[in-house]
């Protein structure tokens, strides 16, 4: 295996079993920061996609991490979800709060390289990315992705966006203080991550957020931390508004469908 991929493993085994000592099992709704993902309008429009697009498909959550939104996508209802990590302590995470919610039934949990996926081409009528892509090779993710992809099916992903200054400075303040990998700083996902997709897919739509708004997840579990979030959410719709602002959002949403043919 890759010396980036043991990397990635070992940083993400250590979060897992962070978690697991401090007895939260089973008890987050978060990710390993603590993040819970519908605290920001790009979560939730990314979530109202998934909703309109995995009932009665076959999804696969594509580096499902702890599983922060796995049980989500059972829930909309999809036919069948399998999860993917090579996190082994991160996938017990995932099952336990699975198996809390009664989801178990409907997710297939599996270890696996998302580098090389081991499902036959035309697998899947969804797969989802909840923020995977730092973690691995840009280009490699979208060969296996349009593999395993069906005709007309869609990749719908929620990603950190790699060109607003300040984001890049905390990036690397993460990156010295143990909390991201140096592979996982140096590739963020960005415009040239967005222009490589056209390669790939032949229909892809991208939408921005978070320009200011950022700023305040630090402060989400405190008093007021939610109102101020909200009030900087308003600021991002009207800098948003503005084309060329668009790049220094904080996350990017994106649909791609795979509309040409892929050998």
């Amino acid at each position: 295996m890759e010396y980036r991929k043991q990397k990635e493993i070992e940083h993400y085994d250590e979060k897992a079993e962070e978690l697991m000592k401090k007895g939260y099992l089973v008890g987050t709704e978060g990710d390993f920061e603590g993040f819970k993902p519908n605290d920001l309008s790009s979560f939730s429009f990314c979530y109202k996609l998934l909703e309109e697009n995995c009932k009665g498909k076959k999804v696969l959550d594509y580096g499902c991490g702890n599983g922060v939104h796995t049980v989500f996508l059972a829930r909309t209802g999809a036919e069948k979800v399998i999860a993917i990590d090579l996190s082994e302590k991160s996938l017990k995470i995932a099952r336990e709060k699975a198996k809390r919610e009664g989801m178990e039934g409907k997710i297939e949990f599996l270890a696996m390289d998302c580098e090389k996926l081991e499902f036959a081409g035309n697998s899947f009528d969804v797969v989802f990315d909840g923020g995977s892509f730092s973690s691995l090779d840009i280009e490699k993710v979208y060969t296996e992705i349009a593999r395993v992809l069906k005709s007309g099916g869609i990749l719908i992903g929620i990603e950190t966006f790699g060109h607003n200054p300040v984001a890049n400075l905390k990036r690397k303040l993460n990156k010295a203080t143990g909390k991201r990998t140096e592979w996982a700083e140096g590739h963020i996902f960005n415009l040239n991550s967005l222009k490589l997709a056209k390669k790939y897919f032949g229909e892809i739509k991208a939408w921005h957020f978070h320009i200011v708004s950022f700023l305040a997840i630090p402060f989400l579990e405190i008093p007021g931390g939610k109102i101020i979030l909200k009030i900087l959410e308003v600021i991002d719709r009207a800098l948003l508004s503005i084309p060329f602002l668009r790049k220094y959002g904080f996350k990017a949403v994106f649909i791609m469908k795979k509309t040409i043919k892929y050998v």
